[in-house]
């Protein structure tokens, strides 16, 4: 539930206070790669936000400010003095990023502002100020009111954070990528994404902003835990009938548990029912009730209010008999799919024109803005369904396009395919692609076994090693890639 509150509001400019503020431009360059075609990156990109000292040549921004950076820089509000940067800590799902100035003479200059604390989480209806630089260095400040809380998913896909909503009329300015939020001269989040149409902000929240702070304290970051399992709501009354539930009861059907999880090694089974979380009843949509935000998701309680290592109490149904069981949270396993591929290279391999890739949530973006409707339906099924693929697989190997040449004459329509097997051996991931194309039949034939109608491809080693030496001698950087 979100609760709407409708306000006028005004952008004010700096007083000399506010300047004082330990508020830094950045600006970083990034370039990533073509989950098209692997081997090349696609044109740079840069994004101007503003960052906050929080720490000792600590500067807290966005995840999304950082992603795949190839140079950051970072400046006085006046912009009087530049100051090459590097991460020193990144958390892409939850969107949030730490930076530290390299140079010993700027950490000297950064390290005479008093860092802002973090503010303690605000109520619903609390007013916060949202902070802009133009390029003159004057500031920009905008007052909202929280409108509401939710669990959001701000930049990487399927992983939701606590996030507020803020009712507000921002001003087009310089900067403005990334902002801070503040409330009575402490952080309280940092903007994420903007509404212009509806006036809505979505700003991190504290908690969760402590939470990284912690762990990137130590030098090693690892990241939010995770449960590890896969939900559905429980809606149909003779389904709820058959899981032996009552009128009375909410809970989620557990559909799915990642390999390797928190869950499975607690002994969460597919099919029981989550019923409550650390004496939270969950009712039939996932909300409980919080104190503080009224009506939340779940996933709160569990990324967000813990830390890996913690321990959670859950409250289940297994055949219409209630248990409980104490998981210890760990990090989420990658899986056969990532979710992301921010900071590394997509691995892959050219046959004879044949493309084959591992496929990642990134790859399925190449389909458009749609890409949940329209990427191949076999794909899709992969990344809803992975416990259908994951027997003898690191990653999930697709041959994702074919370039025509005269190895592969007739399959030219062939894309966006998984392969099971090459030459009679199981493919668990690029590596292991590699290693089975050095093995053709005693007429130097490849066999390639997909999942799908076609099912078998041949290849002819000979004409595939022409066709690579052309490409090669075209200007193709390299037919493979094996790390990442």
């Amino acid at each position: 539930m979100k609760f709407i509150i409708f306000i006028f509001l005004i952008t004010i400019f700096s007083t000399h206070a506010e300047e004082r503020l330990p508020l830094l431009k950045i600006s970083s360059t990034s370039q990533e790669y073509n989950n098209a075609q692997p081997w090349e990156k696609t044109p740079t990109i840069t994004h101007r936000g503003i960052g906050a000292l929080i720490g000792k040549n600590q500067i807290i921004t966005t995840a999304e400010m950082a992603a795949n950076a190839t140079f950051i820089e970072i400046e006085t509000l006046d912009s009087k003095t530049a100051m090459p940067a590097k991460t020193i800590a990144i958390d892409y799902e939850s969107n949030l990023a730490l930076m530290s100035v390299i140079d010993p003479a700027h950490q000297k200059l950064i390290n005479q502002m008093e860092p802002l604390k973090i503010a303690p989480s605000p109520k619903l209806e609390e007013t916060v100020e949202v902070y802009q630089v133009e390029d003159s260095g004057r500031i920009l400040l905008t007052k909202g009111i929280i409108r509401g809380a939710d669990i959001v998913s701000s930049f990487v896909d399927r992983h939701f954070f606590l996030t507020y909503e803020i009712k507000a009329s921002m001003q087009s300015a310089a900067n403005s990528f990334t902002l801070p939020v503040l409330k009575n001269g402490k952080l309280i989040g940092l903007l994420t994404s903007y509404s212009s149409e509806e006036q809505l902000l979505d700003v991190t929240a504290p908690e969760i902003i402590n939470t990284f702070l912690q762990d990137a304290n130590n030098g090693k970051y690892t990241g939010f835990p995770s449960l590890g399992i896969g939900i559905s709501r429980i809606s149909d009354p003779h389904f709820r009938a058959w899981l032996k539930l009552d009128d009375s009861q909410g809970g989620l059907f557990i559909n799915r548990i990642t390999r390797n999880s928190a869950a499975q090694k607690a002994g969460i089974k597919q099919g029981d029912v989550l019923l409550a979380v650390d004496g939270h009843d969950i009712d039939r949509k996932g909300f409980y009730q919080s104190q503080s935000y009224g009506p939340l998701y779940w996933a709160h309680l569990v990324r967000g209010s813990k830390k890996i290592g913690d321990k959670i109490t859950l409250s289940l149904l297994r055949d219409g008999q209630s248990l409980t069981k104490e998981a210890t949270l760990t990090r989420q396993p990658e899986g056969i799919i990532p979710s992301h591929m921010y900071g590394k290279a997509p691995r892959y391999l050219i046959k004879g024109g044949f493309v084959f890739q591992e496929l990642t949530n990134s790859y399925l973006k190449i389909f458009g803005e749609d890409w949940q409707t329209r990427a191949p339906i076999d794909l899709l099924d992969a990344l809803n369904h992975p416990e259908d693929y994951e027997q003898g697989r690191k990653r999930l190997v697709i041959l994702s396009r074919t370039i025509p040449t005269e190895a592969t004459l007739g399959y030219e329509r062939i894309a966006s395919v998984i392969v099971n097997k090459v030459n009679g051996k199981d493919i668990a991931d690029i590596p292991s692609l590699v290693e089975a194309f050095k093995s053709p039949d005693e007429n130097g034939i490849h066999t390639i076994e997909l999942d799908n109608l076609l099912k078998k491809l041949y290849l002819d080693a000979a004409t595939a090693a022409k066709v690579e030496e052309n490409f090669l001698q075209r200007g193709l950087p390299s037919l493979s890639r094996i790390k990442e």
